[in-house]
C-alpha cells in the first residue's frame, strides 16, 4: 500500500482486503479486460464518462453552418513546381478551379517533393500513391463535368498515421503494428474524402502517438535538420514545413491548430485519453487552417465526445470589438500587429489556484492509454517499444494509480477549469506556446489556440562561417472552448500583414562551409 499512498490500514484490514481482491475485483478485473481490453489503441467501446468542454451551459448546436471563404483572385500558376509547391489552399484550389492546374499535376508535385525530401526529413511513413491518383482523377473528371467541390477540391493532403485508412497500413509508428492494416475509414479521412482532398500519404507519429521517435527513425526538423521535430505530430509538421500540435508545429515554424476538444470527432483514429485527444489542422498559414477545419469538423457516432459546435465565421470577425490579452512571455510583434490592426490589446494574466496541472494531465493520460494499450503491455511488448525512456516508464508507474486517485485528478481538472473560466475575461490572448504548464492547462481545459509563425533566430553553436539554419520562432494565440472562429481570425489578421508563415526553410542549401552531421 506504500505505493498507492494509503499506509494506513492495519494487519487485519490488510487480510481482508487481500480476501475481498482475490474473491471481488481480480475476477471481475479478468472479466472486464476480456470484453474490451483484448484489441489495442482504444478504437472501439469508448468510456461512458466523457468530458464536456463547453462553457456555456445550453446547447451550441443549433445552427452549424461552413464558412464563407474568401476568393483568390487574380492567381496565375507559377512558371516553377517549388512555387507551386508552398501556395496556400486557396491559391491552389483557385489554380484548380480555373483549370490552370490539374489535381493530377498537383499529386505529381508533391509526391516527387515528399520523396525528395523524406530520405533526411523522415516523415512519412507509407506513400499512399495508388489512391492519390485515383482520388485525383476523380476530382478531375468531376471538374470537367462542372462539378467543383469546394476549395479543397484536388488538394493534396497527409494524414498522421494514428488515423485509419482502408488497405494502406496504419502502424501508429510502432514496431509493434508496423503491418497493421485497419479496414476502416476514419472519420476525418471520409470528411476530407467528400471535399475531394486527395490523399497522398501517411505522414509518421512517434512511436504510440508520442515525440517524434518511430520505428523508422526519427523525423527532422526542416528548418534545423540537426534537430528533431519533436512530437507527436512529427511527420505532418516536418512535411508542412518542406497533430500533440503545438510542439511540433512550433519547432517546424508552420501554423496549426489545435481546436475546442469535442470539435473534430476521432472514430478510428487510434487514442491515447479520450478526454484529452484532438485532430487539428497542420497549414501554411490560418487561412488554410480554417479551410480544414470547417471540413473535418463534425459530430459522429464513434466519438461519443464529439458534438456539432456552432462556430463563428472567422472570416466574418471584427477583430476591432475584441479585447485580446498578452501574457508576459508573449512574442511583442504580434501584439502591436494586432493593436495596429484596432484590437483592444490588454496585459493579461491567467489566475489558478490548482498547483497539480501537470500531474492532473500525466495521472489522466497515462492511465487513459494504459487501459487503450492493456493488453499490449501484460504481453510484454513494451520491451520493443522504441524508446524505453517513454511510454514504457509512464505506463508501468500507471498500474500503481487507483482508481480513486484517477478520480481525485479529474475533480482537481473540475475546479482548474471553473478556475481558469473566471480568469478568463478576455476574447482571446497571446502567450507563449510550448511553455508545458501552459500546454498541460490547455489540454485539461480543453481550449482551442492557434500556432503562428512569428520569426526565425539563429541556432545555438552554428559551424563557422555560418549557416542557413534557423530556429524557429512562434507564438500562441488562444481562446475559449468554442471560439476557435476568435484565435483563427486573430491569426489570419495578423498573417495579412507579415510574412513569417511563407518563408521557406534551407533544406537545398544550408550554406557553404555547412555539413550536416547524422
Amino acid at each position: 500500500m506504500k505505493y498507492f499512498d494509503a499506509e494506513f490500514f492495519n494487519d487485519s484490514k490488510l487480510r481482508e482486503m487481500e480476501d475481498g481482491a482475490k474473491e471481488f475485483n481480480v475476477p471481475a478485473f479478468r472479466e472486464n479486460r476480456k470484453l474490451v481490453a483484448t484489441e489495442n489503441g482504444g478504437l472501439h467501446n469508448p468510456s461512458v464518462l466523457l468530458f464536456k468542454s463547453s462553457w456555456s451551459s445550453g446547447s451550441m448546436t443549433s445552427e452549424t453552418r461552413s464558412f464563407e471563404y474568401p476568393r483568390a483572385s487574380s492567381v496565375h500558376r507559377p512558371t516553377n513546381d517549388e512555387d507551386i509547391a508552398f501556395m496556400s489552399v486557396i491559391e491552389l484550389g483557385e489554380l484548380i478551379r480555373t483549370k490552370q492546374i490539374t489535381s493530377r499535376e498537383l499529386t505529381d508535385i508533391f509526391l516527387r517533393r515528399l520523396k525528395r525530401y523524406n530520405p533526411v526529413l523522415e516523415a512519412v511513413i507509407t506513400y499512399t500513391e495508388d489512391l492519390a491518383y485515383k482520388q485525383a482523377k476523380e476530382a478531375d473528371d468531376l471538374l470537367a463535368q462542372g462539378k467543383y467541390l469546394g476549395p479543397l477540391h484536388g488538394i493534396p493532403y497527409g494524414l498522421k498515421d494514428i488515423i485509419a485508412v482502408p488497405h494502406y497500413k496504419t502502424t501508429w509508428g510502432s514496431r509493434t503494428f508496423k503491418n497493421q492494416v485497419l479496414d476502416s475509414e476514419a472519420y476525418v479521412y471520409r470528411r476530407l474524402k467528400s471535399a475531394g482532398a486527395v490523399l497522398v500519404a501517411k505522414l509518421v507519429t512517434g512511436s504510440l502517438a508520442y515525440d517524434d521517435i518511430w520505428f523508422g527513425g526519427r523525423t527532422r526538423n526542416p528548418w534545423n535538420i540537426e534537430e528533431f521535430s519533436t512530437g507527436s505530430s512529427a511527420g505532418p509538421a516536418a512535411s508542412t514545413s518542406a497533430g500533440s500540435i503545438a510542439y511540433p508545429a512550433a519547432r517546424c515554424g508552420v501554423t496549426a491548430l489545435r481546436p475546442t476538444f469535442g470539435t473534430v470527432a476521432r472514430t478510428d483514429v487510434m487514442s491515447i485519453s479520450e478526454s484529452l485527444d484532438k485532430l487539428g489542422p497542420f497549414c501554411r498559414s490560418a487561412v488554410d487552417c480554417a479551410v480544414v477545419l470547417d471540413t473535418i469538423r463534425g459530430t459522429d457516432a464513434g466519438d461519443p465526445s464529439s458534438r456539432e459546435v456552432a462556430l463563428g465565421d472567422p472570416f466574418h470577425v471584427d477583430i476591432t470589438k475584441l479585447t485580446v490579452g498578452y501574457l508576459d512571455d508573449a512574442e511583442m510583434e504580434v501584439v502591436d500587429v494586432l493593436s495596429s490592426k484596432g484590437v483592444k490589446l490588454v496585459p493579461f494574466k491567467l489566475n489558478y489556484t490548482v498547483e497539480s496541472v501537470q500531474s492532473i494531465l500525466n495521472i489522466t493520460m497515462d492511465t487513459d492509454m494504459l487501459a487503450h494499450f492493456d493488453n499490449w503491455q501484460r504481453e510484454g511488448h513494451d520491451d520493443d517499444y522504441e524508446a524505453q525512456d517513454q511510454w514504457p516508464v509512464e505506463l508501468r508507474r500507471a498500474r500503481l494509480i487507483p482508481a480513486v486517485d484517477y478520480i481525485q485528478a479529474q475533480r482537481a481538472r473540475g475546479k482548474l477549469i471553473r478556475e481558469i473560466k473566471d480568469s478568463f475575461t478576455v476574447d482571446a490572448f497571446v502567450g507563449n506556446v510550448t511553455d508545458w504548464e501552459r500546454v498541460c492547462l490547455g489540454n485539461l481545459v480543453g481550449m482551442p489556440v492557434v500556432v503562428v509563425p512569428t520569426g526565425l533566430k539563429s541556432i545555438e553553436n552554428p559551424p563557422k562561417g555560418g549557416t542557413k539554419r534557423r530556429t524557429t520562432v512562434t507564438t500562441g494565440i488562444y481562446a475559449p472552448p468554442d471560439h476557435d472562429h476568435i484565435a483563427l481570425a486573430l491569426a489570419m489578421a495578423y498573417q495579412s500583414v507579415t510574412d513569417h508563415n511563407k518563408q521557406r526553410p534551407p533544406i537545398d542549401d544550408l550554406g557553404p562551409n555547412d555539413v550536416i552531421q547524422r
